[in-house]
């Protein structure tokens, strides 16, 4: 998917809500476990259920690849399920050096056909510009994370700035805002508006809404440029909002919440932009 194709799919649907199918077979509901793939079948009502309310879905892979064949077997029925145009995201944070992830690149654009696939930029450029290699795919370089380890070395200062802010201002160099985006977490809001103004034209994937408690409110404000330029993912906080029978109802019912609130904050920047 190219960016006008991606920016077109945000005004049409209203929304920037990215899912997370980040699925454990321990959280899914119990009567799902009879079924012959129950990771398959949880998220194939996930996706039924929230598809309308969101523009991409989030593949972490390492709730795949813990369960070996069977895992990667889910993953790509998964991936062949979720409907084409929609946006899709593999959440693999791969990295290494080039020929290595030449072949990385491969197995999530090639084989898996994804959309984008989650980089890490510890060993520089020639780790990342093979993911950059293909047509309308995308790489999403760790910016500044959400979790708590981010201070031992994102929020490191050398010299006269952070590493983090080393990392934004080489990897906008290294891709474009047609092929790169920046994973920039949602727990980190008094960072966002500074982090919009290092690369203003590229897109962020924003984790941590919902169950890790970041806020809508703040990213949408702080982040947003004038094609959005957000993808805010929430997992646990809508796949599983609820656990018996009816649990799809539930997420789909969060999904929507999201989609709505995300609607206003569109509409605004629209008015502020006129």
């Amino acid at each position: 998917m190219n960016r006008q194709e991606l920016v077109n799919l945000i005004k049409e649907k209203q929304s920037y809500l990215c899912v997370g199918l980040d699925t454990d077979i321990q959280k899914i509901p119990k009567h799902l476990l009879s079924h012959a793939d129950p990771v398959f079948a949880f998220n194939k009502a996930i996706i039924d259920a929230t598809k309308d309310f969101c523009v991409a879905y989030k593949i972490n892979t390492a709730f795949y690849e813990s369960m070996g064949i069977r895992g990667w077997e889910s993953l790509q029925r998964t991936i062949d399920y979720i409907p084409s145009g929609i946006f899709t995201i593999a959440d693999a944070k791969r990295g290494d050096i080039g020929n290595t992830s030449t072949q990385y690149a491969k197995t999530f654009f090639d084989t898996y056909k994804f959309d984008s696939v989650t980089v890490a930029p510890y060993m520089g450029k020639d780790s990342v510009t093979p993911f950059l290699q293909f047509s309308e795919k995308w790489a999403i370089l760790l910016g500044l994370t959400s979790n708590e380890g981010s201070q031992d070395f994102q929020m490191q200062q050398i010299g006269e700035e952070f590493l983090f802010e080393k990392v934004l201002k080489a990897g906008k160099e290294w891709g474009t805002p047609d092929n790169l985006m920046f994973v920039v977490g949602a727990t980190q809001s008094s960072q966002l508006a500074y982090i919009r103004k290092l690369v203003p034209d590229h897109f962020f994937l924003v984790p941590g809404v919902g169950a890790q408690g970041g806020s809508l409110e703040e990213i949408s404000t702080q982040a947003m440029n004038k094609d959005c330029g957000l993808l805010v993912n929430a997992s646990r906080a809508i796949i599983y909002a609820g656990n018996g029978e009816d649990f799809a109802a539930d997420a789909r019912r969060v999904a929507q919440q999201y989609q709505q609130e995300m609607a206003g904050y569109l509409r605004r920047i629209v008015v502020e932009t006129v």
